[in-house]
């Protein structure tokens, strides 16, 4: 049996949670930074890393009580090591590292998107080859697994990962922070839809683009104004949230009939879109495939999933050292 301690610390949620054998959660605990980064309309890196300092510990204690273990209960500590924002990726390093020094444990390093994919793990037991639909505020990637800690990005942005392109259309519709649920909401209450362009790209190709996406709204706000037309917000975001889950939708349905894998997973931040979940939940209900979807608190950056990452790496051996530095451009490697 493994108990891993996990920190997450890569944007602006500190969070800890203890997390066994994998696929269990004894403890999942995330302070949200959201409020002191709506002022600014996103995250500020500097300010996001001084809110870690001063809620660290206080969050893993928090995980550990909850978990109802101590420190010497524990297999050992993982802690995303990349990418991120360097400022909050040494805070839980750090405080990763002296933990395992100061109770001798291993220390495992874990890539963020890896977690967002095991968080899966949490829900159900993954099945391999699988398919990964990882889409966040800086990702957006179809990334095929082979076998388990194996991974092959098969296509990914080109520009503006679709949570980037979320935030840009919120803040264009005058929408406050964070941009993705505040989109969706104003898309909700849409009696109509106004048409946008799909970014197919080429024929074969399952790489993304959005920025002609953003474009398009930018254009038909700054179009309608000089026209003096009052522009139909409500229908212009659901236009925009109809093409970006259009276009992922189609891509991963492609992919997995190529593939031929037998699980599709989600990961990622806009893995919370109730528009994405309940299109991709239509595309392969009469397919001969599994898909897992995890519940919104495992979308979001979370410790749990991190934990369930690590756990998978500590079964093939693989531990960091006190050498261990933040990677903020950490490709995703197969371990």
């Amino acid at each position: 049996m493994t108990t891993i301690l996990a920190i997450e610390t890569s944007c602006d949620e500190t969070a800890a949670a203890v997390i066994e054998n994998g696929d269990t959660i004894r403890s999942n605990v995330v302070a949200t930074q959201m409020e002191s980064h709506a002022r600014f309309g996103g995250v500020v890196p500097e300010i996001a890393s001084r809110h870690h300092v001063e809620v660290v510990t206080a969050v893993v204690e928090e995980a550990l009580e909850k978990a109802k273990v101590t420190y010497q209960d524990l297999t050992a500590v993982a802690v995303t090591e990349g990418p991120g924002l360097v400022g909050a990726l040494l805070v839980g390093i750090h405080a990763a590292k002296a933990i395992a020094f100061a109770h001798g444990l291993p220390l495992i390093g874990v890539h963020h998107i890896a977690g967002h994919i095991y968080a899966n793990q949490l829900v159900a037991k993954l099945q391999f080859p699988l398919l990964a639909l990882v889409v966040s505020g800086g990702h957006t990637e179809l990334i095929y697994m082979e076998k388990d800690g194996q991974f092959q990005v098969i296509g990914q942005t080109r520009d503006d990962a679709v949570g980037e392109a979320y935030d840009k259309v919120a803040r264009a519709l005058a929408l406050p922070y964070p941009g993705g649920p505040n989109v969706e909401q104003l898309a909700d209450t849409a009696e109509a839809t106004l048409d946008l362009p799909r970014s197919w790209l080429e024929k074969d190709s399952y790489d993304f683009s959005f920025s002609g996406l953003k474009s398009a709204v930018l254009n038909r706000l700054n179009n309608d104004k000089q026209r003096g037309i009052v522009t139909d917000r409500a229908a212009l975001a659901k236009g925009f949230q109809e093409s970006v889950v259009d276009v992922l939708v189609a891509k991963t349905v492609r992919a997995q009939a190529q593939f031929n894998v037998k699980q599709v997973v989600l990961a990622g931040g806009v893995a919370a879109n109730k528009g994405l979940r309940k299109a991709l939940t239509e595309a392969f209900a009469n397919k001969d495939v599994t898909l897992l979807v995890p519940p919104l608190s495992l979308c979001t950056d979370n410790a749990a999933m991190i934990g369930a990452c690590a756990h998978s790496m500590w079964l093939r051996g693989i531990a960091g050292n006190m050498a261990m530095n933040a990677r903020p451009g950490l490709p995703l490697s197969s371990f």
